[in-house]
């Protein structure tokens, strides 16, 4: 991809950016429903995602794709973005983490896991998260947003962190290699309560428009869950 989505210097002078953005999940809350294609403001929960790494300057962004693959990958095969589809999503999050660690290219010196059902995350955001861990403590390598002493998303860690990651056993990802390495862990402490924002259940609906006013509404084909006639799409 080269540099197709870079921001052209400045925060990411010397740093080379390669992010993960997971999208593999089955939406079994919502009745079998893939939830990165709730829209806000007409727009598809993952294509604002891919917008918001794209300007956020990565170098390269990695879609990683699972259950309801042939639905999402419309809204972001337009973008300069490598699609990827983990054939075995049932394992679980870690596994799409580790399918999208390993299609980065050798020359990534920071990664950014992104997930897809976070509505309100933009450039912005991104781009405070990588400038914390170019500031980040010495010795640390694995950069976390905190809001009100609990933990966010999305979260960057070093090249380092990612080989290890990938050389270790295949039930660890970054939340597990965080878990077993305390000190390397910088707490990104901010009142910034996107980080905190992603939708898991209907009630996370309800309660970001109740809290924000944002309204989050299913794309017609996605009205009623998958068992009430929207069959889910998964890979074969």
């Amino acid at each position: 991809m080269g540099c197709i989505l870079k921001g052209g210097g400045g925060l990411y002078s010397r740093l080379v950016v390669g992010a993960v953005l997971l999208a593999a999940g089955e939406g079994a809350r919502f009745g079998r429903r893939p939830k990165s294609l709730l829209q806000l403001g007409g727009v598809p929960l993952i294509t604002r995602q891919v917008v918001a790494l794209s300007g956020a300057g990565v170098d390269e962004l990695v879609v990683v794709l699972g259950h309801h693959a042939d639905a999402i990958e419309p809204a972001v095969q337009a973008f300069p973005v490598s699609l990827l589809r983990n054939p075995r999503p049932e394992d679980g999050q870690v596994s799409s983490l580790r399918a999208g660690l390993a299609a980065l290219s050798d020359k990534i010196d920071v990664v950014v896991v992104a997930l897809a059902d976070q509505p309100l995350i933009n450039a912005g955001d991104i781009n405070a998260v990588v400038g914390a861990y170019k500031k980040r403590a010495p010795g640390t390598e694995v950069v976390v947003p905190r809001v009100a002493g609990e933990p966010g998303n999305p979260v960057a860690f070093s090249a380092s962190v990612r080989q290890q990651i990938l050389a270790g056993d295949a039930n660890v990802g970054c939340r597990q290699w965080r878990a077993a390495h305390p000190a390397a862990v910088h707490w990104f402490d901010t009142d910034n309560r996107r980080y905190r924002v992603d939708v898991d259940c209907e009630d996370d609906i309800a309660r970001l428009h109740a809290d924000t006013g944002h309204q989050l509404r299913w794309p017609p084909e996605w009205a009623s869950p998958a068992v009430a006639g929207a069959p889910a799409q998964t890979l074969a």
